[in-house]
């Protein structure tokens, strides 16, 4: 690949690189850390170079391995220009960091390449947290700045088709690979930019792991299956975190091949393994406050599309309505979840959310409704 002539830039870092957090205790095992300024001086200076030098244009009709190649040469040639005292090692992070800032998502591409990490939590540029095996545990990542972290955002969400800014501070979104991505920036997050990341595995747990984990007993697991299997419509209940959706996908995975199923989320999680599966996501509303499709839309046309069940990621409102009106008129089987901290605070949140589809229905005519059509909660 060709690059530009000329350098200008220092030959060697200012002063010893140091290893250790302001606590003094260890962050990493090499003396290059995310938390090193001086480390973080030399990547933001070889990154501008790179910038300058490479031709991007060409490099866009190459795939994205032969991109990455070709820009880990350009770091590579650059660095032994530098002469820097440098390990292989430290050569090797250093490239990695700056090809993460080129192509990838910076600071926080490793954590999303780790498949340990569940959840990846940017309370501020200085700030990042993540949860491992569902405990949260802060890191030694960090971004350079506001407009650093800014940066990273505005790439995350540009590359699927949103935008935020000033006037649309917040961007619910999910990512090609299924994670689910919520960011927003000042006036309405007062500290900096916060940027929340839930990440999904590439395969769901299955009823086997779920056993494996302790999670469940073999005889769980007969009931729920028989319970799928005999089409009685269930809903799944609790709080944030703590299993709604790795449930729901194992119940999903008891439904014969031969149905069709159609799903419905706000943001698509669900990863059912049959081969007749629908999919159907929210959409919001654009700059103009325009296009918007809820869920409740979404219900509504999956009864046209002549589904043997229905399922619903999570219902948040007047859609429980539509959601439950189709269980009773002939789509048994359905599934959906609702965020609630019991079986029976979930029932009266359905009450709340019918209401909330505009119709003024009585009380006895709402509970009559979710008597005939949950088998299970």
């Amino acid at each position: 690949m060709k690059l530009k002539d000329g350098f200008g830039l220092d030959r060697r870092p200012n002063g010893p690189p140091d290893a250790r957090d302001p606590a003094g205790r260890v962050s990493a095992p090499s003396r290059w850390t995310p938390v090193d300024r001086t480390h973080q001086e030399l990547k933001l200076r070889i990154h501008r170079e790179l910038l300058e030098r490479v031709d991007f244009g060409n490099l866009a009709r190459l795939d994205p391995d032969q991109t990455s190649d070709e820009l880990r040469t350009a770091i590579r040639q650059l660095l032994d220009e530098r002469s820097l005292p440098l390990s292989l090692r430290d050569r090797e992070q250093l490239s990695e960091e700056i090809l993460h800032e080129v192509q990838g998502l910076g600071p926080i591409e490793p954590l999303m390449r780790d498949p340990e990490v569940s959840d990846i939590l940017v309370n501020t540029a200085r700030q990042v947290y993540v949860e491992r095996r569902g405990k949260l545990e802060h890191t030694p990542v960090i971004f350079r700045d506001d407009a650093h972290l800014l940066r990273i955002i505005d790439r995350i969400v540009s590359r699927v088709g949103r935008r935020i800014d000033e006037s649309s501070p917040m961007v619910d979104a999910r990512l090609q690979d299924g994670s689910r991505v919520n960011a927003i920036i000042p006036p309405l997050a007062i500290d900096g930019p916060i940027l929340s990341i839930r990440r999904f595995g590439r395969s769901p747990l299955t009823a086997n792991d779920l056993l494996r984990l302790g999670s469940f007993t073999p005889e769980m697991i007969t009931v729920l299956r028989a319970m799928v299997r005999a089409r009685l419509n269930i809903l799944i209940s609790g709080g944030t975190g703590s299993g709604k959706t790795t449930l729901l996908n194992c119940l999903s995975s008891f439904i014969p091949d031969g149905e069709r199923i159609v799903t419905v989320e706000d943001s698509a999680e669900l990863q059912l393994q049959q081969p007749h599966v629908v999919r159907l996501e929210t959409r919001p509303h654009n700059v103009e406050g325009r296009g918007e499709v809820t869920q409740r839309d979404l219900v509504r046309n999956s009864l046209r599309m002549r589904p043997d069940r229905i399922v619903v990621g999570e219902v948040r409102g007047g859609e429980a309505l539509d959601m439950l009106q189709a269980m009773n008129t002939g789509h048994d089987g359905s599934i959906s979840t609702i965020h609630a901290n019991s079986a029976r605070d979930s029932l009266t949140r359905l009450e709340m959310m019918m209401q909330m589809s505009g119709f003024n229905l009585a009380t006895r005519a709402m509970r009559q409704q979710i008597g005939s059509a949950l088998n299970v909660v």
